[in-house]
């Protein structure tokens, strides 16, 4: 019997383990190679701060920069999953707490602003925390669809398989976001 996913995916979207595929060890340089290097020489507290902004929990963070340098984006990826599959339920707490609220582009038509408000309030409501959802694999365009899409599927999930999913979704965003900071270079 196949596997459900547990969200909407269309059949032309990209696989979301592309978005952070680590390029063959033999060929060009990585874009990532120089963001990599200058992120392993920073001071403790500014690559925590940096790792902050990938996923909101402390613990994770700390870990994450207490465990530097990294050889490669390969390796700190694995490390972000470790340190994320570590994460007790505060510290997803912690992390769920600092996640940007929902947002539209101010030009979006009033009913999608208000069509992602309520959708948000019901799943807040529900599972008493955030809704998260890593969307690497869509356009902008489809965001709304995707995030709205996603709420309707995961709210008639149980208490504890939400707590899953939404712990996987917070570590699939840390991955996405350390490879953004990866590729920025310094200072950007």
């Amino acid at each position: 019997m196949p596997v459900q996913p547990r969200h909407p995916v269309p059949a032309d979207a990209p696989d979301p383990a592309e978005a952070t595929a680590v390029p063959p060890a033999d060929g060009p340089p990585a874009d990532h190679a120089v963001g990599l290097a200058h992120f392993n020489s920073l001071p403790f507290a500014a690559a925590e701060a940096a790792f902050l902004e990938c996923c909101g929990s402390l613990r994770w963070a700390h870990r994450m920069a207490a465990h530097r340098p990294y050889p490669d984006l390969g390796a700190l990826l694995a490390a972000s999953d470790e340190a994320g599959y570590d994460l007790a339920p505060g510290d997803i707490a912690e992390a769920l707490a600092a996640e940007p609220g929902p947002c539209l582009h101010h030009d979006a038509p009033r009913a999608a602003h208000l069509a992602l408000r309520a959708a948000h309030a019901a799943y807040e409501s529900r599972f008493g925390h955030a809704f998260v959802i890593c969307l690497d694999a869509y356009t902008p365009a489809q965001h709304v669809d995707q995030v709205l899409a996603g709420i309707r599927v995961r709210m008639e999930h149980e208490v504890d398989e939400e707590r899953a999913v939404t712990a996987e979704e917070l570590r699939r965003l840390a991955r996405s976001r350390i490879v953004e900071l990866m590729t920025a270079g310094p200072g950007q």
